[in-house]
């Protein structure tokens, strides 16, 4: 999902958008330790992602976070 697309969603949305994403590393992380990865490139996407969410929640937050 593109930074423009999340920008649309409610800070509620970004909140479960993030809590989801963060499950889904989450599983992912279990399935490499148990050796039943299928989608290695997957890591780095959702760590994009998750970064856009939090960027985008920033944002709507008003927040610099002191830069």
């Amino acid at each position: 999902m593109k930074a423009k697309d999340l920008r649309e969603l409610s800070l509620d949305e970004l909140n479960k958008k993030l809590r989801d994403l963060k499950e889904e590393l989450f599983t992912l992380r279990m399935d490499k330790a148990l050796h039943r990865l299928n989608q290695p490139h997957r890591f780095s996407e959702i760590r994009h992602e998750i970064a856009r969410v939090i960027t985008v929640i920033n944002e709507k937050r008003g927040g610099n976070n002191g830069h």
